[in-house]
C-alpha cells in the first residue's frame, strides 16, 4: 500500500493511493497515517478494504508528510561509505546517530526555507524508515516485525550551522522545512528489499546524487535494532538512514543552495519529491 495525508498544512487527511492512480480518502477509516495506525494489524485491516468504494480526492491538493504526529525524527550520519570517503571521514564501525527537530517535517513538494544567517545549505537523498510497532532492545533477527514501511526523505542541511558553529549536528539539521518526507509511505510488503534501491537528487536539472541503497553500511534490521538498545521506539517514529554521495559540501568547490533553486528527488518504487529553495 501507498498511504499519503493530503490537505492543507496542519489540516491533512489520511489517503491511500489506488493502483489506477487515484487518490482515495481514509478519513471515514482511520484519523490519521500515525500512531497506532501503523500497527500490522490496522494495515492488514486497510488491506481488506476496497478501494473502489471509498471517495477520491482531487490530485491537485497539497500533498503533505506522509507520517502524522511524528514523536521521533532520528538519523543515521555517515552510512555509505562512498559518502563518508567525499567527507573525509572514517567509516564508522557503529552507527553515527544524531535527532532532527520534528518541526522540520514538511511535505514533499513544499517550498525549503533557508533560515536567516544559511549560507551553507545542502541536500540528503535518503530512505526513511517509518516505526509501526513499539520496539525495545529487539533483535536484528525481529527488527523487521517493528517497521510499518518506507518513505523519500530530503535530510535538508545547513553546513556551517552544522559543522561551524560547535556543539551537536541537530542546530544545522532542524531548521522548519528541513525534512520533506513523502509523497508516500510504502508499506514493507512492497519492498522486496530495501538495500536494493536507486535514488537520486537532481539541483536544478542536474543529476547530482545517484546512488543506491546497496552502498549503507548499517542495513535497516542493524539499524532499528541498535537504535532499540538505546531508547525505545514508537509507531509513527522516522529513521532518516544515510545519504550516497553527491551532496553539495562534497563538491570541489563545494556547491550549495540558493534562493530559486529547484531540487527533484526520488528513491525507486517510493515516490519522488520536488522543492523550490527560498531564503529568508
Amino acid at each position: 500500500m501507498k498511504l499519503m495525508r493530503v490537505g492543507p498544512k496542519d489540516h491533512e487527511r489520511p489517503a491511500i493511493l489506488h493502483a489506477d492512480g487515484s487518490i482515495r480518502d481514509l478519513s471515514g477509516i482511520v484519523e490519521d497515517i500515525a500512531g497506532l495506525a501503523l500497527s500490522q494489524e490496522s494495515l492488514d485491516q486497510l488491506r481488506a478494504i476496497d478501494l473502489a468504494t471509498l471517495p477520491t480526492i482531487d490530485p491537485s491538493e497539497r500533498i503533505g508528510a506522509c507520517v502524522g504526529r511524528v514523536g521521533k525524527f532520528i538519523c543515521i550520519g555517515l552510512n555509505y561509505a562512498d559518502h563518508a570517503a567525499e567527507s573525509g571521514m572514517d567509516v564508522p564501525t557503529e552507527p553515527v546517530v544524531f535527532m532532527k527537530a520534528t518541526s522540520a517535517i514538511c511535505g514533499p513538494n513544499d517550498d525549503v526555507i533557508l533560515p536567516r544567517g544559511a549560507e551553507k545549505g545542502d541536500w540528503e537523498v535518503e530512505l526513511g524508515v517509518v516505526i509501526g510497532e513499539e520496539s525495545r532492545d529487539v533483535s536484528e533477527a525481529d527488527a523487521m516485525d517493528h517497521v510499518a514501511g518506507y518513505c523519500v526523505i530530503n535530510d535538508i542541511s545547513e553546513r556551517a550551522f552544522q559543522l561551524e558553529h560547535g556543539g551537536q549536528w541537530v542546530k544545522g539539521k532542524s531548521a522548519d522545512t528541513f525534512g520533506p518526507t513523502g509523497p508516500w509511505l510504502v508499506t514493507k510488503d512492497e519492498v522486496a528489499d530495501p538495500k536494493n534501491l536507486g535514488m537520486w537528487l537532481e539541483v536544478n536539472g542536474e543529476r547530482v546524487q545517484d546512488g543506491s541503497t546497496r552502498t549503507m553500511i548499517f542495513g535497516v534490521a542493524q539499524v532499528v535494532s541498535y537504535l532499540s538498545r538505546y531508547m525505545s521506539l514508537q509507531p509513527g517514529d522516522i529513521i532518516s538512514t544515510g545519504t550516497p554521495p553527491g551532496v553539495g559540501f562534497g563538491f570541489q568547490p563545494p556547491r550549495f543552495l540558493k534562493d530559486g533553486d529547484e531540487m527533484r528527488l526520488g528513491i525507486e518504487g517510493l515516490g519522488e519529491q520536488r522543492q523550490l529553495v527560498r531564503k529568508t
